[in-house]
Protein backbone atom coordinates (compact mmCIF):
# COMPACT_ATOMS: atom_id res chain seq x y z
CA UNK A 1 0.00 0.00 0.00
CA UNK A 2 1.65 3.19 -1.03
CA UNK A 3 1.49 6.74 -0.02
CA UNK A 4 0.06 9.44 -2.88
CA UNK A 5 0.05 12.91 -2.81
CA UNK A 6 2.63 13.10 0.23
CA UNK A 7 4.69 16.05 1.12
CA UNK A 8 8.40 15.19 1.08
CA UNK A 9 8.24 17.01 4.92
CA UNK A 10 10.40 13.87 7.06
CA UNK A 11 7.80 13.01 9.81
CA UNK A 12 9.43 11.55 13.17
CA UNK A 13 6.14 11.49 15.39
CA UNK A 14 2.65 11.10 14.81
CA UNK A 15 -0.07 11.92 17.34
CA UNK A 16 -2.98 10.12 16.27
CA UNK A 17 -6.86 10.44 17.37
CA UNK A 18 -7.34 7.03 18.12
CA UNK A 19 -11.05 5.76 18.92
CA UNK A 20 -9.84 1.78 18.68
CA UNK A 21 -12.44 1.49 15.66
CA UNK A 22 -11.85 0.31 12.66
CA UNK A 23 -10.58 3.16 10.89
CA UNK A 24 -7.98 4.30 13.63
CA UNK A 25 -7.23 0.94 14.29
CA UNK A 26 -5.25 -0.22 10.94
CA UNK A 27 -4.17 3.47 10.97
CA UNK A 28 -1.29 3.06 13.35
CA UNK A 29 0.07 0.13 11.40
CA UNK A 30 -0.14 2.35 8.32
CA UNK A 31 1.23 5.38 9.71
CA UNK A 32 4.33 3.48 10.81
CA UNK A 33 4.74 1.20 7.49
CA UNK A 34 4.51 4.41 5.17
CA UNK A 35 5.73 7.17 6.84
CA UNK A 36 8.20 5.42 9.02
CA UNK A 37 7.38 7.12 12.43
CA UNK A 38 6.61 6.89 15.59
CA UNK A 39 2.80 6.61 16.23
CA UNK A 40 1.15 7.98 20.01
CA UNK A 41 -2.40 7.41 20.01
CA UNK A 42 -4.47 9.86 22.17
CA UNK A 43 -7.88 9.00 23.30
CA UNK A 44 -10.61 11.61 24.15
CA UNK A 45 -12.72 10.07 26.65
CA UNK A 46 -16.26 12.25 25.59
CA UNK A 47 -18.57 9.85 27.62
CA UNK A 48 -18.42 6.86 24.68
CA UNK A 49 -18.10 4.34 27.62
CA UNK A 50 -15.20 2.29 26.23
CA UNK A 51 -12.78 -0.38 28.54
CA UNK A 52 -9.89 2.30 28.22
CA UNK A 53 -7.25 -0.46 29.70
CA UNK A 54 -8.10 -2.42 27.00
CA UNK A 55 -8.54 0.03 24.71
CA UNK A 56 -4.31 1.14 25.89
CA UNK A 57 -3.38 -2.75 25.32
CA UNK A 58 -4.86 -2.80 21.79
CA UNK A 59 -2.95 0.58 20.46
CA UNK A 60 0.30 -0.55 21.96
CA UNK A 61 -0.04 -3.67 20.39
CA UNK A 62 -0.80 -2.27 17.21
CA UNK A 63 2.13 -0.59 17.22
CA UNK A 64 1.64 2.63 19.19
CA UNK A 65 4.37 3.69 21.25
CA UNK A 66 2.53 5.46 24.22
CA UNK A 67 -1.63 5.92 24.49
CA UNK A 68 -2.74 8.98 26.19
CA UNK A 69 -6.13 8.40 28.08
CA UNK A 70 -7.97 11.65 28.53
CA UNK A 71 -10.82 12.27 30.29
CA UNK A 72 -12.57 14.93 28.57
CA UNK A 73 -16.67 14.54 29.60
CA UNK A 74 -17.14 17.93 32.43
CA UNK A 75 -15.08 20.04 29.96
CA UNK A 76 -17.49 18.42 26.91
CA UNK A 77 -20.45 19.39 28.66
CA UNK A 78 -19.47 22.58 30.34
CA UNK A 79 -17.02 23.75 27.48
CA UNK A 80 -19.10 22.66 24.48
CA UNK A 81 -22.75 21.51 25.00
CA UNK A 82 -23.84 23.86 27.31
CA UNK A 83 -22.84 26.78 25.00
CA UNK A 84 -24.58 25.30 21.96
CA UNK A 85 -27.74 24.56 24.37
CA UNK A 86 -27.48 27.99 25.50
CA UNK A 87 -27.72 29.13 21.90
CA UNK A 88 -29.93 26.66 20.90
CA UNK A 89 -28.30 25.27 17.94
CA UNK A 90 -29.90 22.37 16.46
CA UNK A 91 -28.87 21.95 12.30
CA UNK A 92 -31.50 21.78 9.89
CA UNK A 93 -33.92 21.69 12.93
CA UNK A 94 -33.36 18.49 14.20
CA UNK A 95 -29.78 17.62 14.25
CA UNK A 96 -28.87 18.59 17.84
CA UNK A 97 -25.07 18.37 16.62
CA UNK A 98 -23.79 15.62 19.10
CA UNK A 99 -20.72 14.36 16.67
CA UNK A 100 -19.91 17.76 15.69
CA UNK A 101 -19.74 19.16 19.09
CA UNK A 102 -16.90 16.57 20.34
CA UNK A 103 -14.90 17.25 17.57
CA UNK A 104 -13.14 20.00 18.69
CA UNK A 105 -11.98 19.16 22.09
CA UNK A 106 -10.71 15.78 20.94
CA UNK A 107 -8.55 18.15 18.70
CA UNK A 108 -7.78 20.47 21.14
CA UNK A 109 -6.37 17.76 23.55
CA UNK A 110 -5.09 16.21 20.67
CA UNK A 111 -2.80 19.23 20.01
CA UNK A 112 -2.18 19.55 23.58
CA UNK A 113 -0.68 15.94 23.77
CA UNK A 114 1.58 16.98 20.48
CA UNK A 115 2.94 19.81 21.73
CA UNK A 116 3.70 18.53 25.18
CA UNK A 117 5.80 15.55 23.20
CA UNK A 118 7.07 17.23 21.05
CA UNK A 119 5.27 15.61 17.96
CA UNK A 120 5.98 17.08 14.60
CA UNK A 121 2.36 15.68 13.01
CA UNK A 122 -1.20 15.03 13.61
CA UNK A 123 -3.60 12.37 11.92
CA UNK A 124 -7.08 11.31 12.16
CA UNK A 125 -9.45 8.68 10.80
CA UNK A 126 -11.84 10.29 9.38
CA UNK A 127 -12.77 9.71 5.36
CA UNK A 128 -12.78 12.23 2.61
CA UNK A 129 -16.33 12.15 1.88
CA UNK A 130 -17.62 13.48 5.49
CA UNK A 131 -17.40 16.20 7.71
CA UNK A 132 -15.24 15.36 10.33
CA UNK A 133 -12.04 15.63 8.39
CA UNK A 134 -13.25 19.71 8.19
CA UNK A 135 -13.64 19.31 11.54
CA UNK A 136 -10.55 18.18 13.00
CA UNK A 137 -8.06 20.44 10.53
CA UNK A 138 -9.60 23.33 10.78
CA UNK A 139 -9.08 22.85 14.42
CA UNK A 140 -5.84 22.19 13.94
CA UNK A 141 -5.29 25.22 11.53
CA UNK A 142 -6.39 27.12 14.32
CA UNK A 143 -4.38 25.68 17.32
CA UNK A 144 -1.24 24.48 16.21
CA UNK A 145 -1.04 25.50 12.76
CA UNK A 146 2.72 24.65 11.91
CA UNK A 147 2.32 20.97 12.21
CA UNK A 148 1.67 18.62 9.20
CA UNK A 149 -1.45 16.90 9.23
CA UNK A 150 -1.75 13.20 7.98
CA UNK A 151 -4.98 11.97 6.77
CA UNK A 152 -4.86 8.38 5.87
CA UNK A 153 -7.97 7.95 4.16
CA UNK A 154 -6.80 10.65 1.51
CA UNK A 155 -3.83 9.17 1.05
CA UNK A 156 -4.27 5.24 0.73
CA UNK A 157 -5.89 2.52 -1.95
CA UNK A 158 -8.19 1.45 0.77
CA UNK A 159 -11.70 2.46 -0.49
CA UNK A 160 -14.41 0.84 1.68
CA UNK A 161 -14.99 -0.50 5.65
CA UNK A 162 -14.24 -3.84 3.56
CA UNK A 163 -10.95 -3.24 2.64
CA UNK A 164 -10.23 -1.61 5.73
CA UNK A 165 -11.07 -4.89 7.59
CA UNK A 166 -9.26 -7.00 4.87
CA UNK A 167 -6.27 -4.77 6.22
CA UNK A 168 -7.20 -5.21 9.54
CA UNK A 169 -6.63 -9.20 9.32
CA UNK A 170 -3.54 -9.17 7.21
CA UNK A 171 -1.67 -6.55 10.19
CA UNK A 172 -3.31 -8.83 12.69
CA UNK A 173 -5.13 -6.02 14.32
CA UNK A 174 -8.64 -6.64 16.15
CA UNK A 175 -11.33 -4.70 15.50
CA UNK A 176 -15.10 -4.26 17.09
CA UNK A 177 -16.92 -4.29 13.08
CA UNK A 178 -17.44 -7.15 10.74
CA UNK A 179 -19.42 -7.89 7.58
CA UNK A 180 -22.28 -8.53 9.98
CA UNK A 181 -22.10 -4.93 11.45
CA UNK A 182 -21.16 -2.12 9.39
CA UNK A 183 -22.77 0.43 11.32
CA UNK A 184 -20.66 3.59 11.74
CA UNK A 185 -21.12 4.49 15.60
CA UNK A 186 -20.08 7.79 17.23
CA UNK A 187 -21.15 7.75 20.73
CA UNK A 188 -20.46 10.50 23.72
CA UNK A 189 -22.57 11.58 26.76
CA UNK A 190 -24.75 14.13 23.98
CA UNK A 191 -25.47 11.37 21.28
CA UNK A 192 -25.10 7.97 19.81
CA UNK A 193 -24.74 8.65 15.43
CA UNK A 194 -25.41 5.29 12.82
CA UNK A 195 -24.06 5.44 10.12
CA UNK A 196 -23.53 3.13 7.01
CA UNK A 197 -25.12 -0.29 6.40
CA UNK A 198 -28.73 -0.22 5.40
CA UNK A 199 -29.05 3.21 6.26
CA UNK A 200 -27.04 4.11 3.27
CA UNK A 201 -29.27 2.02 1.05
CA UNK A 202 -32.61 2.52 2.68
CA UNK A 203 -33.97 5.99 3.29
CA UNK A 204 -37.18 5.12 5.18
CA UNK A 205 -37.43 4.11 9.25
CA UNK A 206 -33.96 2.46 10.26
CA UNK A 207 -33.87 -0.79 11.18
CA UNK A 208 -34.86 -1.46 14.88
CA UNK A 209 -31.60 -2.77 15.95
CA UNK A 210 -29.72 0.11 14.98
CA UNK A 211 -31.04 1.83 18.23
CA UNK A 212 -28.77 1.53 21.10
CA UNK A 213 -29.59 4.27 23.57
CA UNK A 214 -33.42 4.49 23.18
CA UNK A 215 -36.55 1.93 23.44
CA UNK A 216 -38.87 1.79 20.90
CA UNK A 217 -41.57 4.44 21.25
CA UNK A 218 -44.17 1.41 20.90
CA UNK A 219 -42.45 -0.28 23.84
CA UNK A 220 -41.46 2.16 26.09
CA UNK A 221 -43.81 2.97 29.44
CA UNK A 222 -48.18 3.40 29.17
CA UNK A 223 -47.79 5.74 31.71
CA UNK A 224 -46.45 9.32 31.17
CA UNK A 225 -43.10 10.28 32.96
CA UNK A 226 -42.53 13.49 34.31
CA UNK A 227 -39.61 15.67 35.01
CA UNK A 228 -38.33 19.05 36.04
CA UNK A 229 -34.94 20.63 35.44
CA UNK A 230 -33.74 23.62 36.95
CA UNK A 231 -31.49 26.22 35.07
CA UNK A 232 -29.11 28.83 36.09
CA UNK A 233 -27.94 31.39 33.42
CA UNK A 234 -29.16 28.85 30.62
CA UNK A 235 -27.23 26.09 32.48
CA UNK A 236 -28.88 22.78 33.52
CA UNK A 237 -28.12 22.23 37.30
CA UNK A 238 -31.07 19.88 38.98
CA UNK A 239 -32.73 17.30 37.90
CA UNK A 240 -36.48 16.83 39.52
CA UNK A 241 -34.72 19.28 42.68
CA UNK A 242 -31.48 17.45 43.41
CA UNK A 243 -28.64 19.31 42.13
CA UNK A 244 -26.20 17.84 39.96
CA UNK A 245 -23.03 17.68 38.32
CA UNK A 246 -22.47 17.73 34.59
CA UNK A 247 -21.78 14.38 33.80
CA UNK A 248 -24.52 12.60 36.51
CA UNK A 249 -26.89 15.52 35.41
CA UNK A 250 -26.44 13.99 31.71
CA UNK A 251 -26.51 10.46 32.48
CA UNK A 252 -29.51 10.60 34.45
CA UNK A 253 -31.41 12.62 31.69
CA UNK A 254 -30.44 9.99 29.08
CA UNK A 255 -31.42 6.97 31.02
CA UNK A 256 -35.11 8.71 31.81
CA UNK A 257 -35.96 10.04 28.31
CA UNK A 258 -34.21 6.78 26.88
CA UNK A 259 -36.75 4.64 28.31
CA UNK A 260 -38.95 6.88 27.38
CA UNK A 261 -37.96 6.96 23.82
CA UNK A 262 -37.11 10.15 23.57
CA UNK A 263 -34.24 11.13 21.40
CA UNK A 264 -34.65 9.30 18.28
CA UNK A 265 -33.84 11.40 14.92
CA UNK A 266 -33.95 10.07 11.50
CA UNK A 267 -32.08 12.28 9.40
CA UNK A 268 -31.38 13.25 5.86
CA UNK A 269 -28.73 15.74 5.98
CA UNK A 270 -26.52 18.20 3.69
CA UNK A 271 -22.92 17.51 4.65
CA UNK A 272 -20.34 20.32 4.46
CA UNK A 273 -18.68 18.53 1.57
CA UNK A 274 -21.71 18.48 -0.91
CA UNK A 275 -23.42 15.51 -0.54
CA UNK A 276 -26.78 14.40 1.45
CA UNK A 277 -25.93 11.57 4.09
CA UNK A 278 -28.96 9.94 5.86
CA UNK A 279 -28.14 8.87 9.71
CA UNK A 280 -29.68 7.60 12.56
CA UNK A 281 -29.08 10.16 16.22
CA UNK A 282 -30.17 9.24 19.26
CA UNK A 283 -29.92 12.52 21.72
CA UNK A 284 -32.09 11.51 24.86
CA UNK A 285 -30.77 13.92 27.24
CA UNK A 286 -30.42 16.47 24.46
CA UNK A 287 -34.13 16.86 23.38
CA UNK A 288 -35.66 17.42 26.93
CA UNK A 289 -33.01 19.63 27.21
CA UNK A 290 -33.38 21.92 24.19
CA UNK A 291 -36.90 21.89 25.11
CA UNK A 292 -36.78 22.82 28.44
CA UNK A 293 -34.26 25.44 27.61
CA UNK A 294 -36.68 26.85 24.79
CA UNK A 295 -39.52 27.05 27.44
CA UNK A 296 -37.06 29.33 29.42
CA UNK A 297 -35.62 31.75 26.86
CA UNK A 298 -38.98 32.45 25.70
CA UNK A 299 -40.19 33.17 29.28
CA UNK A 300 -37.34 35.04 30.12
CA UNK A 301 -36.14 37.21 26.90
CA UNK A 302 -38.38 40.23 25.68
CA UNK A 303 -39.49 39.68 21.76
CA UNK A 304 -36.88 41.66 20.29
CA UNK A 305 -33.76 39.66 21.79
CA UNK A 306 -35.66 36.37 21.72
CA UNK A 307 -36.31 36.25 17.89
CA UNK A 308 -33.22 37.99 17.13
CA UNK A 309 -31.58 35.20 19.11
CA UNK A 310 -33.47 32.72 16.91
CA UNK A 311 -31.29 33.75 14.11
CA UNK A 312 -27.95 33.52 15.84
CA UNK A 313 -29.05 30.02 16.80
CA UNK A 314 -28.88 29.23 13.14
CA UNK A 315 -25.68 30.53 12.31
CA UNK A 316 -24.06 28.93 15.40
CA UNK A 317 -25.63 25.58 14.75
CA UNK A 318 -24.02 25.90 10.93
CA UNK A 319 -20.31 26.63 12.29
CA UNK A 320 -20.43 23.97 14.89
CA UNK A 321 -21.10 21.49 12.24
CA UNK A 322 -18.86 22.91 9.64
CA UNK A 323 -15.91 22.94 12.11
CA UNK A 324 -15.67 26.36 12.97
CA UNK A 325 -15.78 26.19 16.94
CA UNK A 326 -12.21 28.46 17.31
CA UNK A 327 -13.39 30.89 14.88
CA UNK A 328 -13.77 34.92 15.63
CA UNK A 329 -17.42 34.71 14.83
CA UNK A 330 -17.99 31.83 16.98
CA UNK A 331 -16.44 33.09 19.37
CA UNK A 332 -18.58 37.05 19.03
CA UNK A 333 -21.61 34.85 18.70
CA UNK A 334 -20.98 33.07 21.87
CA UNK A 335 -20.63 36.73 23.57
CA UNK A 336 -24.46 37.78 22.47
CA UNK A 337 -25.57 34.28 23.85
CA UNK A 338 -23.63 34.54 27.38
CA UNK A 339 -25.51 38.27 27.43
CA UNK A 340 -29.09 37.09 26.70
CA UNK A 341 -29.10 33.82 29.43
CA UNK A 342 -27.79 35.89 32.66
CA UNK A 343 -32.07 35.75 33.29
CA UNK A 344 -32.87 32.64 32.12
CA UNK A 345 -33.22 30.61 35.42
CA UNK A 346 -35.90 28.62 36.76
CA UNK A 347 -37.89 25.79 36.27
CA UNK A 348 -39.04 23.73 33.61
CA UNK A 349 -41.46 20.65 33.83
CA UNK A 350 -41.71 18.39 30.77
CA UNK A 351 -44.38 15.20 30.29
CA UNK A 352 -42.18 12.24 28.52
CA UNK A 353 -44.55 9.68 26.60
CA UNK A 354 -43.76 6.91 24.21
CA UNK A 355 -41.31 9.17 22.23
CA UNK A 356 -42.57 12.90 22.92
CA UNK A 357 -42.08 15.28 25.35
CA UNK A 358 -44.56 18.14 25.60
CA UNK A 359 -44.60 20.93 28.62
CA UNK A 360 -46.00 20.78 31.83
CA UNK A 361 -44.71 23.69 33.71
CA UNK A 362 -42.34 26.42 33.00
CA UNK A 363 -41.85 29.19 36.12
CA UNK A 364 -38.55 31.54 36.96
CA UNK A 365 -37.84 34.79 39.15
CA UNK A 366 -37.31 36.69 35.65
CA UNK A 367 -40.07 35.78 33.76
CA UNK A 368 -41.42 38.53 31.79
CA UNK A 369 -45.23 37.34 32.01
CA UNK A 370 -47.08 39.31 33.41
CA UNK A 371 -50.89 37.85 33.83
CA UNK A 372 -52.28 41.73 34.92
CA UNK A 373 -51.17 42.71 31.29
CA UNK A 374 -51.81 39.64 29.64
CA UNK A 375 -55.09 38.75 31.14
CA UNK A 376 -58.20 39.37 28.82
CA UNK A 377 -59.30 40.76 32.00
CA UNK A 378 -58.19 44.36 31.85
CA UNK A 379 -55.63 45.63 34.66
CA UNK A 380 -54.46 49.13 35.21
CA UNK A 381 -50.86 48.01 33.82
CA UNK A 382 -52.53 48.40 30.02
CA UNK A 383 -54.28 50.79 28.90
CA UNK A 384 -56.28 49.92 25.52
CA UNK A 385 -56.58 53.51 24.15
CA UNK A 386 -52.73 53.26 23.79
CA UNK A 387 -53.30 50.64 21.15
CA UNK A 388 -54.96 53.34 18.67
CA UNK A 389 -51.79 55.37 18.26
CA UNK A 390 -49.44 52.47 18.27
CA UNK A 391 -51.55 51.12 15.06
CA UNK A 392 -51.16 54.13 13.53
CA UNK A 393 -47.54 54.49 13.46
CA UNK A 394 -47.50 51.13 12.82
CA UNK A 395 -49.54 51.28 9.82
CA UNK A 396 -48.78 54.66 8.09
CA UNK A 397 -46.18 53.47 5.39
CA UNK A 398 -48.97 50.38 4.64
CA UNK A 399 -51.59 53.14 4.79
CA UNK A 400 -49.02 55.43 2.50
CA UNK A 401 -48.38 52.63 0.25
CA UNK A 402 -52.05 51.93 -0.10
CA UNK A 403 -52.88 55.63 -0.64
CA UNK A 404 -50.22 55.97 -3.81
CA UNK A 405 -51.44 53.00 -4.96
CA UNK A 406 -55.23 53.99 -5.48
CA UNK A 407 -54.19 57.32 -6.41
CA UNK A 408 -52.22 56.05 -9.22
CA UNK A 409 -55.14 53.98 -10.67
CA UNK A 410 -57.44 56.41 -10.33
CA UNK A 411 -55.08 58.50 -12.50
CA UNK A 412 -54.48 55.85 -15.09
CA UNK A 413 -58.40 55.64 -15.25
CA UNK A 414 -58.94 59.14 -15.62
CA UNK A 415 -56.03 59.36 -18.21
CA UNK A 416 -57.70 56.51 -20.29
CA UNK A 417 -61.25 57.99 -19.81
CA UNK A 418 -60.06 60.97 -21.45
CA UNK A 419 -58.46 59.56 -24.18
CA UNK A 420 -61.62 57.28 -24.97
CA UNK A 421 -63.26 60.56 -25.59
Amino acid sequence: MTVSGNSSQKVKKVVLAYSGGLDTSVIIPWLRENYDCEVIAMVGDVGQGDDYKALCSKALKSGASEVFIEDLREEFITGYLWKALQAGAIYEGKYLLGTSLARPILAKRQVEVALKTGADALAHGCTGKGNDQVRFELAFKALAPHLKVIAPWREWSIVSREDALEYARKHKVPVPVTEKDLYSRDENLWHLSHEGGPLETVLGEPPEDAWKLTVSPLRAPNRETKVTIGFESGVPVSVDGKKLGPVQLMEKLNKIAGLNGVGRTDLVENRLVGMKSHGAYETPAGEVLHAAHHELDALCLDRETFHYKQGVALRYAELIYNGQWFTPLREALQSFVDTTQRNVAGEVTLGLYKGNVRVLDRRSPYSLYNPSIAAFTMGADYNQKDAEGFINLLGLPIKLAALTVQSAKKGAAKRKSGRKE
